[in-house]
């Protein structure tokens, strides 16, 4: 799903905040700024002519790129391991990691194509270091809103996503719950199993938006950010 979300950028062409005035450059390593610019470099490869013969091949390597240097993947991974992370050896990290990222990344990548053409706009941030949240909406081409959270936390003096939520959804917790189900029932190795041949489903993104519900880390504000980062290193 993922990552979806910068992906969402992708198509999006309205990435100011409504009634915001332009920032000045010692403004431009805020949360809010540092998703938008990595959006809109992602729009400008995405609409940017390319090579057939290259199969699209160089332009996602871009794009991964650019989702690396946002997403903190290694920090997804652990928290998407949860507890288990402590039970596993150096290189079966280091191999969880790589397989979860990949995933993280096809679900971005398909969601490009699944959205492209569509607006996601900026509402705004929330910032209380070393947290902060980085509000969105994508509108799509039936006028439905489907809202887009990014989770920040600050990592050696910058701003790194280490969660999404799209429409209520955390991407993952979504994938904790899945993971700590199959560990459960059946085993870890079972689950790299599962990762390696890409047994595992994409987290998708639903074309229309489920309405009203009661949850709230949107409505919580920074705190509750905080405090959804320290349960998920529980």
């Amino acid at each position: 799903m993922v990552l979806a979300i910068l992906t969402m950028a992708a198509l999006a062409i309205d990435a100011r905040p409504a009634g915001a005035q332009p920032k000045v450059a010692a403004e431009q390593t805020g949360p809010l700024e540092v998703v938008r610019a990595s959006v809109s470099r992602v729009l400008t490869i995405v609409q940017a002519p390319h090579p057939v013969a290259s199969g699209g091949s160089q332009r996602r390597a871009e794009i991964r790129r650019i989702a690396q240097g946002l997403f903190d993947f290694d920090e997804m991974a652990r928290l998407t391991l949860a507890r288990h992370w402590k039970d596993r050896a150096a290189p079966e990290r280091e191999e969880f990691v790589r397989l979860f990222t990949d995933l993280l990344e096809r679900s971005y990548l398909t969601t490009i194509e699944n959205y492209a053409g569509e607006t996601i706009t900026f509402v705004g941030e929330s910032v209380g270091d070393p947290y902060a949240q980085v509000r969105s909406r994508i509108t799509t081409n039936r006028l439905t809103e489907i809202p887009i959270d990014y989770r920040l936390r600050k990592r050696d003096s910058r701003w790194v996503v280490y969660d999404v939520v799209l429409d209520g959804v955390s991407l993952v917790s979504n994938y904790r719950s899945q993971f700590n189900t199959i560990i459960r029932t059946s085993s870890f190795p079972d689950l790299m199993a599962k990762l390696r041949t890409k047994q595992i489903e994409t987290h998708a993104i639903p074309r229309t938006s489920r309405g009203s519900r009661e949850d709230t880390d949107r409505e919580r504000g920074i705190a509750g950010v905080g405090v959804v980062y320290q349960l998920y290193k529980k």
